[in-house]
């Protein structure tokens, strides 16, 4: 369906937990996060029923998030009935890859077709550092079961903090010359944890394509502008929600671990959802997407007006 400026909203970023088995320094605190009672979170069948509704709503595409969401109980089940809901064309996960030798398989035969991951340095030590209980070495395995596994499109996505990774741009660039690989670059946003950092860790997008001029054209991939190597078999991707937002052409809604619909990341805005059901449920996630914000404000005003942490949103 339209929301009330014309854009087709096609795409749910869901979250099945706010829990993560990593720290990012930019995401959670380092002494993680109170867990919600059991009976705060979306069970299977709400999440099974939201994306129905959703799927009544136009969406075609969803993405499971967290937190990190191999640690949410029963992911392989929640995957498994959503790939089978008529009308979801595109099921798809974003993982800190840590567990993916023990579930990609699984995943892959319940329905997942594509897998982003989380990377954000690719030196042991500072892996470390960013993300205070993981080792590289358990990504690396992760990385290795989904190419194993035959998933579709790996993409990694680096988040750009400047004085932390940003003398990694090249490492990053380099790993698309012989691979098919997406490497994506996102920009930092100021919301959260990283909401008050020093401005300079903030960085455009437009510094990867100082740092590495040869990169050319090659089109776009929804809100991710691409580059290529001469020759590379993979491709890079921008993405610049703060420096050059994308919000004209933004085609995604989001839901909470906890059953509250986003229709924008950095508003402040909430919708309920858990608790609905039926026809209430869809008339409710209609009005969501219809009234969905023109765009967000945080180039302008500094930080996002979002009141939780990434982890809790769904990253």
């Amino acid at each position: 369906m339209l929301d009330n400026y014309g854009r087709q909203i096609t795409y749910l970023r869901l979250s099945v937990t706010d829990l993560c088995n990593l720290r990012c320094l930019y995401c959670m605190p380092a002494h993680g996060i109170e867990k919600l009672p059991h009976s705060a979170i979306l069970t299977l069948e709400e999440i099974e029923e939201i994306v129905g509704a959703a799927v009544r709503c136009g969406i075609r595409k969803i993405r499971l998030t967290g937190g990190e969401p191999l640690v949410r109980r029963g992911i392989i089940d929640i995957c498994r009935r959503i790939s089978a809901i008529d009308g979801v064309e595109e099921l798809c996960m974003t993982t800190n890859a840590v567990l993916l030798p023990r579930y990609a398989r699984d995943l892959r035969e319940a329905g997942v077709s594509r897998l982003n991951i989380s990377l954000d340095t690719l030196r042991p030590e500072r892996f470390a550092q960013i993300s205070r209980i993981g080792t590289f070495a358990d990504v690396q395995a992760g990385l290795a079961a989904a190419r194993e596994t035959g998933f579709d499109r790996i993409k990694i996505n680096c988040v750009l903090m400047g004085g932390v990774n940003d003398d990694e741009i090249r490492d990053f660039v380099e790993l698309t010359r012989n691979e098919k690989i997406g490497v994506r670059f996102i920009e930092l946003m100021p919301i959260g944890e990283c909401a008050d950092w020093d401005r300079e860790r903030f960085l455009p997008g437009s510094v990867v394509l100082e740092r590495v001029p040869e990169l050319k054209p090659w089109g776009d991939d929804g809100v991710s502008v691409l580059y290529k190597l001469e020759g590379g078999m993979g491709t890079v991707g921008l993405i610049n929600p703060v420096s050059s937002h994308f919000c004209p052409t933004c085609n995604r809604i989001r839901v909470t671990s906890d059953g509250k619909l986003k229709p924008c990341l950095h508003s402040a805005g909430e919708i309920n959802l858990k608790g609905l059901h039926g026809e209430e449920l869809y008339q409710t996630m209609r009005k969501a997407i219809a009234e969905k914000p023109r765009r967000h404000h945080i180039a302008e005003d500094g930080k996002s007006a979002s009141l939780r942490n990434m982890n809790a949103i769904g990253g």
